[in-house]
Order: structure tokens, then C-alpha cells, then sequence
């Protein structure tokens, strides 16, 4: 059977391989006579990678340990669903499920009407761009990262999961992050299609064709990395959500850069500029996750996330090499178009410089990511950028962005304001609930512009909102969602991060310790075993400075029995829409006392409930906007069109729902 499976990853190989192939020759013969053929390569390799992926499910789920992938990820006391999961646990398997995520999303593309109204010659390009992607996977897992390797004898059990990994958010989290890398590879491909074939005033321009993809595509990689935030949050203990960790950063430069080209995205549909920009930056999204993914699996740095080298590190180098030098030759091949971008004062200036500061973190995290590589030129024991520098560079240019964010809407696209009445209540709210946070203690700079920026950006929202024509359209509601949840998510980051309380507390049972006018009290700390590992854990009670009781915490320090001397936290939370209390049991000192890491965390939930707001409104983007009255279509034109129109052309609830995010601006 195992044989069998890894038959079906040469298949998708070969197909990518003569599907491609025949692309080419048809489009250097100016043929398209076997279309149909090529078209048909997608079907075969989507096929392979389902059956495939369902014979590597199938041993994960019988305990088939004769698979090494199976028997290193996996062993008889593991659940089911984590057992299942263990899919993308490893090198090989999620390279497959990647592979799979691609492939699907191709085959589901291939089947639109959309797509069916492309002309060949963009057919035979897309098709081109995307066998190339999917023979490159199937070249790795054949050669370097095949998850059918068989072992012989087969253990009697495997190695088990990594107890980090057996959390709710990694069941899901990983998957996000690869849907949404697969689903971008969809414009990316379409863009540099059409920049070759030309055909975008026949056929209908890429970025409306691929609008679905789009916003999906930017909707999973969104709630993946949310869903990583609060996994280090609930899982590693340490009591933050983001550390700036190199394989963090990884997802995030993807992410940033594909925001970036959804904000000028608006500008081209409403303004017919910067097409060539636009290419350049859908396929250079595409080709930041490759390099997201060389960080994690080439073993270059150093992650709790990291999967080592594996052999892949060097295909994944020249990969993305040949990545980076397509995504920029083909934008200067096509012809330009459009006239010059208009002044800062005016909306397509602020697009566009909101792209630039998008695109300037990106570029930061990128150098700091790597500065451990960086540095070898010049020093014999390079070492990497702290939390600290991500702090002082990133933040504040993330408070700015979601300054722009209240601010431009605003904007006419011509230059000035659109509407004075608006924008200056909008003024004076950032000003009145700047001084409110001010006077109430909370005086770090860049936190207040944050909090305060966040509050213009609802009280603008409600403004829109007032605005019958507005709430017609599915797009712009879908983007006035992904604001309100990156308000909200900018809320938690200015208070939770710089104003969080926190100490290591040492405890015998009964003794109480107060952090921030909290009382916590241990109840009783308890020992024992479950199937696996060994454990302790402490019941404290936590009480508020009335006397109140908030409730009691549970944390757990766990050793397993295959993970050697490695202690793993589970943390507990009060949770709270104000101040959560969060602790996590760090063990036992010299003196036998109970050692607890206690944290208050002000609005830290406000991420959460923000990340989900941004990962779930914008779907209605997807729906078709009704049918306008003739009096209506009229309104929509004097007040949208003209003023309002960042947002109700056909691509803007997909740039706009890119506007959303943890540095960010519409």
C-alpha cells in the first residue's frame, strides 16, 4: 500500500512535469489545440495527492508503525484527533498537506466559470506558473521529504507527539497557514499569466477573476496566525502571545506583503494604476511563504517552531531564488499603464503609502529574522535581534498605520476631505479618548496612539455605517468587519503588552501573595500520574481587592515519559474582557515551595475576540452585491463612487479585508 502511495507522488511529478512541458510547447508553437490535455494534468495530480494523503491518514489512524513518519509522530496512548493531526506534525507530512492544499485549491479554481472564460493563451501561462509549483513539491516529496519511508522492524509503539503540539490551536492553526499559502498561489499564478498573455481587456483583469481566492486566501493566513498567537498564549507558559520568534516571523512577512498589494489592488480597480506593482507583489506573497517555509524546515535558525534541515534547505533556495527573479521579470515584461499616482493629501496617495509601510516592516522583519545570517560576514559568533529591537521599530510603525487607518476613509480621491463633518468628530474622539487614557496612567506613547487610534477607527465605522448606501454593499461591510477586528486586536496589543503585571510567586499551601490588588492564595498542590506523564498541580484562589472571588486556577508542570527530562507548562486563566489572570506553575524551589508565574492581563481577550471578528466577517465580501434601484444606483454613485470608493469596486472587499491585521491600516 505504502508503495502504492509513494507511486501516486511520482504520478503528480510526472504530471506536473508533462503538463507543464506541454504548456510551453504549446505556447512557443502559438498553439492551444491541447488545451483540454494540460487542463487534464491538475485532475491526475489532485487525485494522487488525496489518495496519497488518505494511506498516510489511514496508518496514522491504525497505528501502522512500520511508516517512520507514523511511528515518529505518533504512539498508542494518543488520541485520535491529535493522531489525525500528526499529519502535519512533521517535515514530510506537512509538506504533503501543503502540497495537497495547492493542488485542491487549483482543481477548485479550474472548475469556476470564471476561469473557463480566460483565453487559452492566459490558460496555458497559469497552467505553466502552477506545474511548476506542484512539480517542485512533488520533487521533495519523492526525493528528500517522502512520508511513506517504511522501517523495518516495526516498534511496538512510536515516539509520541510533542506535548506541545497536543493543544487545540496546533489542530488547526497549521492547516490555516497552508490554506492560506495554497490559496494565494492562485492569483499569484493568474496574475503572471495575464501579464504574459495580455488578454486582461478580453477576458476581465486577474485580481477580479481571482477576487475569491483573494479574500479566502488572506482570511485563512489571518486566522492561522491569530490562532498561533494565542497557542503560544495558552501553551508555552511564559504568559505573552507574540515573541517575535524567526518562524512567527515567517508567516507574518507573507501576510504583510499580500496586505500590501490588496491596498494597492484598490487603487488599480478604481483608478487603473500600478498593474505591473500589483503583479509583482500577488507573486512575490506567493514566493515570501516558500521562504517562510525555508526558515522553518532548512534548519538556518534556530525555533521551538523549526524542523531542521531534512535535506530540503537547498531545492527550497534555488526554489525561491527562481521565485523572486520570475515575480520581478514578469511585471517588467508587461506594459505599463495608468497615469501618475496622485499626492499624499489624497486617497490613493495614503493606499499607497500605507502599502509602503506594510512593505517596509515586511523588509524590517525580514533583515532581523535573518541578522543571525546576516552577521557571519563580519563576526565569528553572530547572534540574533531581540524581542526588544521587533519592539522598538515595529510597534511604532503599527500604531501609525492604524492611525491611517481612521484617517483615511476620509480622504476624497481627487485630495481633501469628503466629508469635514465626519473627520473632524473622528479628530476630536482620537483627541477626547487620547486625554481619557492619558489621565487615566496609561501614558506609554505608542500604546496610547494605538488605543486611541483604535477608538476613531470604531466611531468611524458607525459613521459609514449611517450611510444607507454603504450597507448595501456585501464588500464593504466585509471590510468594515476586518477594521473593527483589527481595532479591537489594537486595543489588546497597546494594553496587554506595555502594562502587563507579572511575578513569580513562592507559595506553601495556605499562604497568600497579592500581584496588582489581586490576592491569590494556595488552596493545595497535588501529584500524581495520568497515562504518559507524571504531574503536579496547584489550586489557588484568586480574590480582587474588594475581596471578591474571581475564581480558581489550575496549572499543571508535566514530564512525559518519552520526552526525557523536558518539563512542559499547562497553563489556567480567569479569563476576563478587563484584566485576566493568567498563571503558570514554573515548579517546585529549593525550600519544596510552589513556584507560580502570576500575570495580569489587561484586555488581553480583545485579540482574540478581534482576530475572530477579522477571520470571519469579511466572508460576507464574498457574497454578490443585490441588484441597485435606478434611484439607488444613482445614490451609490454620488456618495461611493465619487467620495467613497475605496470600497465598493470589485476587488476592494478583498483589499480592504487585507487592510485588517496586527500592524496595519486601511
Amino acid at each position: 500500500m505504502y508503495v502504492f502511495a509513494f507511486a501516486l507522488l511520482l504520478l503528480a511529478l510526472l504530471a506536473s512535469l508533462g503538463g507543464g512541458g506541454l504548456a510551453l510547447l504549446q505556447l512557443w508553437q502559438g498553439r492551444e489545440d491541447s488545451l483540454r490535455i494540460v487542463e487534464k494534468a491538475h485532475v491526475v495530480i489532485s487525485g494522487a495527492l488525496l489518495i496519497a494523503s488518505a494511506i498516510l491518514l489511514h496508518a496514522l489512524f491504525w497505528f501502522d508503525f512500520q511508516v517512520q513518519y507514523v511511528a515518529s509522530y505518533t504512539d498508542r496512548i494518543l488520541p485520535v484527533f491529535y493522531r489525525l493531526t500528526a499529519f502535519w506534525a512533521g517535515q514530510p507530512g506537512s509538506m504533503l498537506f501543503w502540497a495537497l492544499a495547492v493542488g485542491v485549491s487549483g482543481s477548485l479554481f479550474a472548475c469556476t466559470r470564471a476561469f473557463k472564460n480566460l483565453s487559452g493563451s492566459t490558460r496555458l501561462w497559469y497552467w505553466t506558473f502552477f506545474y511548476s509549483i506542484m512539480g517542485f513539491f512533488a520533487l521533495i516529496l519523492t526525493s528528500w521529504s517522502n512520508p511513506f519511508m517504511l522501517q523495518s522492524p516495526a516498534p511496538a509503539d512510536g515516539n509520541g507527539l510533542n506535548p506541545l503540539l497536543q493543544n487545540p490551536g496546533m489542530i488547526i492553526h497549521p492547516p490555516l497557514l497552508f490554506l492560506g499559502y495554497g490559496g494565494f498561489t492562485i492569483p499569484a499564478c493568474l496574475a503572471l499569466a495575464q501579464a504574459l498573455s495580455g488578454q486582461a481587456s478580453v477576458e476581465g483583469a486577474w485580481y477580479r477573476i481571482s477576487r475569491p481566492a483573494i479574500i479566502l486566501a488572506w482570511l485563512f493566513l489571518t486566522s492561522g496566525i491569530v490562532l498561533g498567537a494565542w497557542w503560544a498564549y495558552m501553551e508555552l507558559g511564559w504568559g505573552g502571545y507574540w515573541a517575535w520568534d524567526p518562524v512567527e516571523n515567517a508567516s507574518l512577512i507573507p501576510w504583510l506583503i499580500g496586505s500590501a498589494a490588496l491596498h494597492t489592488l484598490i487603487i488599480e480597480d478604481r483608478r487603473n494604476k500600478l498593474g505591473r506593482v500589483n503583479v509583482a507583489m500577488m507573486a512575490l506573497t506567493t514566493v515570501s511563504a516558500f521562504f517562510a517555509t525555508y526558515l522553518v524546515r532548512s534548519g538556518i535558525i534556530d525555533s521551538v517552531h523549526a524542523f531542521g534541515d531534512g535535506g530540503v534547505g537547498t531545492p527550497l533556495t534555488w526554489f525561491v531564488l527562481a521565485g523572486l527573479v520570475v515575480s520581478l521579470w514578469v511585471p517588467l515584461m508587461a506594459p505599463k499603464q495608468g497615469r501618475p499616482l496622485s499626492g499624499l493629501d489624497s486617497r490613493e496617495g495614503f493606499l499607497t503609502l500605507v502599502a509602503w509601510v506594510l512593505l517596509a516592516l515586511a523588509a524590517i522583519i525580514l533583515v532581523a529574522t535573518m541578522w543571525p545570517v546576516i552577521s557571519k560576514l563580519w563576526a565569528s559568533a553572530p547572534r540574533g535581534l531581540d524581542a526588544n529591537f521587533y519592539n522598538r521599530v515595529c510597534l511604532p510603525l503599527g500604531a501609525v498605520l492604524m492611525l491611517m487607518m481612521a484617517t483615511c476613509p476620509w480622504l476624497g480621491w481627487g485630495g481633501g476631505l469628503r466629508n469635514k463633518t465626519a473627520f473632524f468628530s473622528i479628530l476630536g474622539v482620537f483627541v477626547v479618548s487620547g486625554a481619557a487614557i492619558w489621565f487615566m496612567g496609561y501614558r506609554q506613547p505608542t500604546a496610547l496612539l494605538g488605543a486611541a487610534s483604535a477608538i476613531a477607527i470604531v466611531t468611524g465605522m458607525l459613521f459609514q455605517l449611517a450611510d444607507k448606501a454603504v450597507r448595501r454593499q456585501p464588500n464593504t461591510l466585509g471590510a468594515l468587519g476586518a477594521h473593527l477586528g483589527m481595532a479591537l486586536m489594537a486595543l489588546g496589543i497597546a494594553f496587554s503588552g506595555p502594562y502587563k503585571q507579572e511575578r513569580d510567586m513562592h507559595f506553601t499551601v495556605g499562604q497568600s501573595q497579592t500581584l496588582a490588588g489581586y490576592t491569590a492564595t494556595l488552596l493545595e498542590l497535588n501529584e500524581g500520574a495520568r497515562p504518559g506523564y507524571d504531574y503536579i498541580a496547584a489550586r489557588i484562589r484568586v480574590v480582587d481587592k474588594d475581596g471578591k472571588e474571581l475564581g480558581i486556577v489550575a496549572p499543571e508542570r508535566r514530564l512525559y515519559e518519552k520526552f526525557g527530562t523536558m518539563q512542559f507548562s499547562e497553563v489556567d486563566v480567569i479569563p476576563s474582557f478587563g484584566n485576566e489572570i493568567y498563571a503558570s506553575l514554573l515548579g517546585l524551589d529549593e525550600d519544596s515551595h510552589v513556584v507560580v508565574k502570576l500575570s495580569v492581563e489587561p484586555l488581553v481577550n480583545w485579540l482574540w475576540i478581534g482576530g475572530a471578528i477579522m477571520s470571519i466577517v469579511p466572508l460576507v465580501g464574498l457574497r454578490r452585491r443585490k441588484q441597485a434601484s435606478a434611484a439607488e444606483a444613482a445614490e451609490l454613485a454620488e456618495g461611493l463612487d465619487e467620495e467613497d470608493g475605496d470600497e465598493s469596486g470589485e476587488t476592494t472587499g478583498a483589499a480592504s479585508a487585507g487592510s485588517a491585521g496586527r500592524n496595519k491600516s486601511a
